[in-house]
């Protein structure tokens, strides 16, 4: 973080000092949330959490090196005092400290959203940017109230850019965070159904997502609002935005585009790039047609921020996945390849999921493929019709098994394999990743690429490690 006095961070957050024994003492390192990521230097920001009180870590902090703490009460005694910064709301503290963080760092604030592909997106955004100097992003999916500021206060007076993933759960919380770190560039990767049942239908989270082009600068400040042509909801955003509207994606009509899209090398997309200025091909190292639009959006923030046509399709070929646990893929010994993509699942990222699966498979004639998939939460009254969908693409697709993962929605994945023309053992329903794992285990041989893939709350991403770890390890874990 850029160095600021704890005198003026508690006029800046409105606080008032505790047991602080030199108010011009600077905070130099970062601002932290967990006591064992205190560096010297540090704020602690203490939070109230559902299991523990970050409060009670506090002297543990200062000792550790934090110069002070961001606490919603005191926390030192008489005979043992610890610094602090108390205001009213801990939360609403961090935000308002990034506010002022970003507004003195003079850097270009790059902003995206979407119901898929947000983090991909980010990355391959901060990998191009980086060429052109210092950048900081959003690290994993820490986007909401939280997330956001810590990203934003980790940048400092050397940073030129600003890249910040944006989540939504509902009606006004873009708009309270780019009210945190107000972006120049604005990037709305498309509309989807996750969180359906919590936003109440598509047309809704469009309205949500589409608070960010409102907060963008208008375009003869600056302001720049990256639209999907591809996604008729979000291309309609361009009517409530004063920023200049620069499209991407596979339409014709659109600013950067891709043309001759094709999958190469075991599912890696290979395409043209064509932009205003120009065009090159571009073969990607990451897996899935999905992430042509992710490239596309990224290749958009890049020629609006400078880069040529050859350089961002050079850095789009080079960028690797920054974040865990999104198409992961990793080879075993004896040839089985596993594809960690249990982050996160909603229908557009199962879907696309699925698709990059195939081709895959398809790279090798007689190689195996194998979906193992859990529940997608959140989607309210959609969520039998959205299972049972998946369920029926897998069988399309011509996937050659489906192990399903857990309770209903499970069912409901298996079910949906089942009446599309599934038969035999083509189709399987487990309880747990303890099943899951016993009967991979059996059944697995050279060759086979198995996607592992759920929402983020079911933690399938241990199923993936288990079939990584070794033998031994994997028959304990679970029992």
């Amino acid at each position: 973080m850029i160095a600021l006095s704890l005198t003026e961070i508690a006029g800046l957050v409105g606080g008032q000092p505790h047991d602080i024994p030199d108010p011009d003492l600077k905070v130099t390192g970062p601002v932290v949330i967990d006591s064992r990521e205190v560096r010297p230097g540090s704020l602690f920001a203490a939070l109230p959490g559902e299991r523990v009180d970050g409060h009670d870590f506090a002297r543990g902090a200062v000792e550790a090196g934090a110069v002070a703490v961001l606490a919603a009460r005191p926390v030192g005694t008489p005979d043992a005092p610890v610094p602090a910064i108390v205001v009213p709301d801990v939360i609403a503290a961090m935000g308002a400290l990034a506010r002022a963080v970003v507004e003195r760092l003079g850097a270009t604030v790059v902003a995206l959203t979407g119901s898929a592909g947000k983090t991909s997106t980010k990355d391959l955004i901060a990998q191009l940017l980086q060429r052109r100097g210092p950048t900081v992003w959003t690290p994993g999916s820490l986007n909401n109230e939280i997330g956001l500021p810590l990203t934003a206060m980790s940048a400092d007076e050397a940073t030129q850019h600003l890249v910040l993933e944006m989540g939504a759960r509902g009606k006004g919380h873009i708009r309270y965070l780019t009210e945190l770190t107000p972006p120049r560039v604005g990037v709305v990767l498309n509309v989807g159904t996750a969180h359906i049942g919590e936003f109440g239908g598509r047309e809704q989270i469009a309205e949500a997502k589409g608070e960010l082009v409102e907060a963008l600068p208008p375009a003869e400040e600056g302001g720049v609002a990256v639209l999907n042509a591809d996604d008729p909801l979000v291309r309609a955003m361009a009517s409530r935005t004063k920023a200049r509207t620069v499209l991407f994606g596979e339409a014709e009509d659109a600013d950067v585009r891709a043309g001759n899209v094709r999958l190469a090398d075991g599912g890696r997309p290979a395409f043209t790039l064509h932009t205003p200025t120009g065009c090159s091909d571009v073969t990607m190292r990451l897996y899935g047609e999905h992430h042509v639009s992710n490239a596309l959006a990224a290749a958009a923030v890049a020629h609006e921020l400078g880069m040529s046509v050859d350089e961002i399709a050079v850095a789009l070929s080079e960028a690797g996945q920054l974040s865990r646990w999104r198409m992961e893929v990793t080879e075993r010994s004896d040839g089985v390849t596993v594809v960690n993509d249990a982050y996160n699942a909603n229908p557009e990222s199962m879907r696309a999921a699925l698709r990059a699966l195939v081709a895959m498979g398809a790279a090798t004639p007689g190689r195996r493929t194998w979906a193992v998939l859990g529940p997608m939460a959140e989607l309210g009254e959609e969520s039998l019709a959205e299972h049972d969908a998946v369920g029926r693409l897998a069988v399309r697709l011509n996937v050659s098994k489906l192990v399903a993962v857990g309770g209903q929605e499970a069912a409901w994945l298996d079910m949906g394999a089942k009446n599309e023309g599934s038969w035999g053992e083509e189709s399987v329903h487990v309880s747990d990743v303890r099943a899951a794992v016993d009967l991979l285990r059996s059944e697995l041989r050279p060759g086979d690429v198995v996607l592992v893939k759920a929402s983020r709350s079911v933690g399938l991403e241990r199923l993936a490690q288990a079939l990584l770890d070794g033998e031994g390890e994997v028959a304990g874990r679970w029992a």
